[in-house]
């Protein structure tokens, strides 16, 4: 799972097939800006990126840095312990079938789900989320 936070917006995340550079380096291509700068952590995959056209920093999470100025993973952290807090108090486990479904699912809630919208208005966001994503019963468990 691959989850993008811009600072003071949305949520971008998703499954991907791998976690390699070019895959990594695709993924931040199809949903960040050329010339933004882009904060990871140590991984590997992550250090081709600023000759992607990407400002790039990290944090090595190995080391015990998570924080140096601004450079940081936190927003996207945030991200990742509400889906953990959501999947373990609510739906209790996952399958790696349904997994991109859960990954939606809070994704929405953070882009969406802000109470200081009306209500009305988050109904709308997610009734036109939902138009073309009908599941069966009888596909669901398949």
């Amino acid at each position: 799972v691959i989850g993008m936070r811009q600072r003071g917006g949305r949520t971008v995340a998703g499954l991907l097939s791998g976690t390699d550079a070019v895959t990594l380096n695709e993924e931040i291509r199809n949903n960040i800006e050329p010339g933004s700068t882009v904060y990871t952590d140590d991984h590997s995959g992550y250090r081709r990126v600023k000759y992607s056209g990407y400002k790039h920093a990290s944090v090595n999470h190995g080391t015990g840095e998570y924080v140096r100025g601004d450079v940081s993973t936190n927003g996207i952290e945030s991200v990742w312990a509400l889906m953990k807090r959501g999947i373990t108090g609510v739906y209790h486990h996952t399958s790696k079938k349904h997994l991109a479904r859960y990954v939606d699912e809070f994704t929405f809630r953070l882009n969406d789900g802000n109470v200081k919208r009306h209500t009305l208005d988050r109904l709308e966001s997610m009734t036109k989320a939902t138009v073309g994503k009908r599941i069966t019963y009888k596909k669901l468990i398949q």
